[in-house]
């Protein structure tokens, strides 16, 4: 394993409070030749203003420290001005475009040559995961100048009409599904068409808060319609794993994600 030193910026993509994240980049440790991962980390955390993008802190800063780009995003959630479907949704396709210009611009020139901008990774946790899933098929895994080649979405909300009843999917949504069971629909990532990146489902097997069994389901039906997925079970954690850098969760993402 490279160990690097690791250097935080804030970078805004927005003009509204929540539209902003923390770029992290390798100071040291890497050769002139060396290739850089980008890595766009979305958090969970119920879609509310409950939780924001410091619980991916120490994560951000793990990767980081192997070597990788970091881009961990924050956006409108349920609570703030702005939050909830579709604005939250919205937000993240925001982020992820702003990789061609203000997160290339916090890099140093020469390490912005060294990332691979071809192959940038989105991860997203929990209700993050059903951001990250849904803004990679929005933008077709492409921006202007960056190509999506993984989504990793960890113990992820992948099924918003079969949770529908859920308390958090109903207030990221506004109104009851009975009202609008459309928007439920083009909200959730199993109803996506398929796009061209590959999506690891990655579940903690004793996930209470989501179980695997949603995990699955997502891989069986979008792999039926052609979208390249698999699902990756992590044994004997549980939902919150995903964000302790010490977790085996962890260790799962960091080998799919090659650094």
């Amino acid at each position: 394993m490279k160990k690097c030193g690791a250097h935080r910026v804030k970078v805004e993509y927005g003009s509204a409070p929540s539209q902003f994240g923390h770029v992290y980049h390798p100071v040291s440790g890497l050769g002139p030749t060396d290739r850089v991962r980008a890595v766009v980390l979305v958090h969970g955390g119920y879609w509310t203003t409950e939780f924001g993008l410091t619980i991916e802190t120490a994560i951000a800063r793990r990767f980081a420290e192997r070597g990788a780009v970091v881009w961990n995003v924050e956006y409108r959630r349920v609570g703030e001005n702005g939050g909830g479907w579709p604005n939250s949704g919205r937000d993240v396709v925001a982020a992820l475009q702003a990789l061609d210009g203000p997160v290339r611009a916090a890099l140093p020139a020469e390490m912005s040559a060294q990332v691979d901008w071809g192959s940038v990774a989105v991860v997203g946790h929990s209700a993050g995961g059903q951001l990250a899933v849904w803004s990679a098929a929005q933008l077709r895994a492409r921006t202007e100048s960056c190509q999506i080649s993984t989504v990793i979405a960890q113990s992820a909300a992948l099924d918003l009409v079969s949770g529908a009843d859920r308390p958090s999917i109903r207030g990221l949504m506004g109104r009851p599904y009975a009202e609008i069971p459309h928007r439920y629909r083009e909200a959730s990532p199993i109803s996506q068409e398929p796009f061209p990146a590959h999506v690891v489902a990655l579940h903690a097997e004793d996930d209470t808060a989501i179980p695997v069994e949603s995990s699955r389901r997502y891989v069986d039906a979008v792999t039926a319609r052609g979208q390249s997925a698999e699902l990756v079970v992590v044994p004997g954690e549980g939902h919150d794993a995903f964000v302790d850098p010490r977790s085996a969760s962890t260790r799962h993402t960091v080998r799919l994600l090659g650094i």
